[in-house]
């Protein structure tokens, strides 16, 4: 049995970039990294652009001017103003290139039918912006390794990208163990429970941008457990078991991972919940086996699957968010094993919650936050500064 800190470090350790490029329809490529740097088609804007309704002006000395038209938005027109003339203009509508200034309408008096008269000389290029202003043609848009949150996905798009190279994302397995578990929506018999530890790590990865996920279910027979377990290793870049990692004698994942011959990097780990947490790869494919208990699966995959996650998308913030923070609650440990406590948190302040047994999520559900309580701690107190990890929302 491995600290907690070793078993971080070895999951860091042996994770590896995908460093695989796949292409993808803009709209569709939110939360993937570029794979490459993408240099500007256009410029940005592609004409000078007014930046609000007013008139734009072909300025001169005197306050007056006469009017001789209007563009809208979208109009493709270009009328060349002499100096003294000017035209009504509305936000992002194309200002001439005779035009030196845009006078926002509020400052303006329109004294007769074609006649309009400005409060104070205007200056050379106000509200207008300026050809190329937010990105020109052949310069860099965005760099190699950027995320596309749906900001960058607008911008994309307004330059007239419509496909984007990006790093491929993990092919990722769910394995369900046990003969216990049915699908909900079935009758529930004597001696059945819902399975929903697919379904919450499947949940997981989709709130993470993860979709490439194919899940499977085995009964707890040993034959048919290295048969799905070698499909899900052979087809898959990452590979997450719940269930049937204990000694029971019907847990056979263990004896099965060592028959396809799959490296043990570690199994178990001095915690409290999911201690028979197995890891392990063969070749490229890292396997997680993961506790049974819901609550447990779940705590270890923010703690530990979110790091590999991290890596085989080569991004920087490998690890959820720690911070300090108040605690508004008593909590008395049991046992001298480190524990992860489910737990709210807000503005500075952390509330540890009731019901931390690993089979329940009904605290879990309440959650946003996990509470670390080294080893060495055996209460805490109000007013205690903890350790909480973020969990994402």
């Amino acid at each position: 049995m491995i600290s907690i800190s070793d078993a971080i470090s070895i999951v860091k350790a042996n994770g590896k970039p995908l460093l695989q490029k796949t292409i993808k329809k803009v709209e569709k490529a939110g939360g993937y990294l570029l794979f490459e740097d993408i240099l500007s088609p256009i410029n940005m804007p592609p004409f000078r652009q007014s930046a609000m309704d007013g008139y734009a002006l072909n300025s001169h000395d005197d306050l007056s001017y006469q009017l001789i038209g209007e563009i809208k938005a979208g109009d493709g027109h270009q009328p060349i103003l002499k100096k003294g003339e000017a035209v009504r203009i509305f936000t992002g509508a194309a200002v001439p290139d005779s035009a030196n200034a845009v006078m926002m309408q509020e400052k303006v008096i329109q004294d007769g039918k074609n006649i309009i008269t400005i409060e104070h000389q205007i200056q050379l290029e106000q509200n207008i912006r300026p050809l190329g202003e937010q990105v020109k043609t052949g310069d860099l848009a965005l760099k190699k390794g950027t995320k596309l949150t749906p900001a960058a996905i607008g911008y994309l798009i307004s330059l007239g990208i419509t496909e984007v190279s990006v790093f491929k994302k993990p092919n990722i397995a769910i394995v369900t163990t046990g003969n216990e578990l049915i699908e909900a929506g079935q009758d529930l018999s004597y001696g059945k429970i819902y399975e929903s530890n697919s379904k919450m790590l499947l949940s997981t990865l989709y709130s993470l941008k993860f979709y490439d996920v194919t899940l499977y279910k085995v009964e707890d027979d040993y034959s048919k457990t290295v048969d799905i377990l070698n499909t899900a290793i052979n087809d898959n870049d990452l590979v997450l078991i719940t269930g049937g990692i204990s000694v029971g004698d019907y847990d056979f994942v263990g004896k099965a991972l060592n028959e396809l011959l799959v490296e043990e990097l570690f199994y178990k780990v001095k915690q409290k919940p999911g201690k028979p947490l197995f890891y392990g790869k063969k070749n490229d494919t890292q396997i997680f086996a993961l506790p049974g208990n819901p609550a447990a699966a779940l705590s270890c995959f923010y703690v530990y699957v979110y790091i590999a996650l991290q890596k085989l998308m080569n991004r920087d913030a490998i690890e959820l968010p720690r911070i300090e923070a108040k605690s508004i609650s008593k909590f008395k440990k049991k046992g001298d094993r480190p524990q992860f406590l489910k737990a709210i948190y807000n503005n500075g302040e952390v509330e540890i919650l009731e019901g931390q047994n690993s089979s329940m999520l009904q605290t879990f559900a309440l959650s946003n936050a996990l509470v670390y309580a080294p080893e060495t701690v055996t209460e805490i107190n109000k007013e205690d500064t903890i350790e909480v990890i973020q969990l994402p929302v």
